[in-house]
């Protein structure tokens, strides 16, 4: 299994949004790169739904439910999106400070590539944040 954090703006689609759904597609990544770490997605791995720009903090978990396929939200084809679920809320937020904060989180691909919307996580770092989030 595979780790990842998938950065969505509040105001625009929330962890609250995809428990109503239950499924969504994670669509409209369009960065070279974050589009490579989904295309690495398999089913059954998980991530950590971060809350970006308002709130700045990862508040749940979810897990890939189907892999890359053609992104509904592109006209030209060119872009892939994967389908994803809720497993759990988060008993608490883990904020991008107590991140930056933590030296053992110091190598997370998320703060070398802040702007990135889909990075990688270790298997280190996944259990790291779930034990600062309260687990």
């Amino acid at each position: 299994m595979q780790y990842w954090l998938m950065k969505s703006e509040p105001d625009v689609f929330s962890w609250d949004d995809l428990v109503a759904k239950k499924k969504a597609e994670w669509d409209g990544v369009r960065n070279h790169q974050a589009q490579a770490h989904m295309k690495a997605m398999r089913k059954g791995d998980q991530a950590l739904f971060y809350h970006s720009n308002i709130g700045l903090e990862a508040v749940g978990i979810m897990e890939i439910v189907e892999e890359a396929a053609p992104d509904s939200t592109d006209d030209t084809g060119k872009w892939i999106a994967v389908h994803v679920a809720p497993v759990r809320k988060l008993p608490q937020g883990v904020t991008l400070k107590a991140i930056k904060a933590d030296p053992a989180l110091a190598g997370m691909a998320m703060i070398r590539q802040s702007r990135l919307s889909v990075s990688p996580v270790s298997a280190q770092e996944f259990r790291h944040i779930l034990k600062m989030a309260g687990e």
